[in-house]
């Protein structure tokens, strides 16, 4: 068993920046692969990015690429999804999950995940 707890979101406004937490109790961090998923209000949950078990491969979706970056502290047992540049379309409620998926690979597809937190809400707004 696996629990994932979000932390650091917030209200920002457009342009600036966010640090989500992840923080991983039950398994340690290099034995799973890390997403990032959000859905935002009347839309379906998007996988957003991802990084993989040893901390060498990433992944990031086309709406988020460039702007955000995913890290992880394996000493804390803790991913990050540094956010910056937010635009108002950013605002939703930012979810993690693992995948117990140990390869040189991750993957952001909702049925890869095996654990998931709650969420933490980000608003975008003026």
């Amino acid at each position: 068993q696996a629990q994932l707890v979000e932390s650091g979101g917030g209200s920002v406004q457009p342009g600036g920046s966010l640090t989500l937490s992840c923080a991983i109790f039950g398994r340690p961090l290099d034995h799973v692969s890390i997403a990032w998923f959000r859905r935002a209000p009347g839309k379906e949950r998007e996988g957003i990015s991802c990084i993989s078990s040893n901390g060498d491969f990433t992944k990031y979706s086309d709406s988020v690429k460039g702007r955000f970056t995913i890290s992880r502290d394996n000493a804390k047992n803790t991913v990050y999804l540094q956010m910056n540049n937010l635009k108002p379309e950013d605002a939703a409620v930012y979810s993690c999950a693992a995948d117990l998926w140990t390869g040189a690979r991750c993957f952001t597809t909702e049925r890869s995940m095996d654990y998931w937190g709650k969420g933490t809400l980000v608003t975008v707004s003026p």
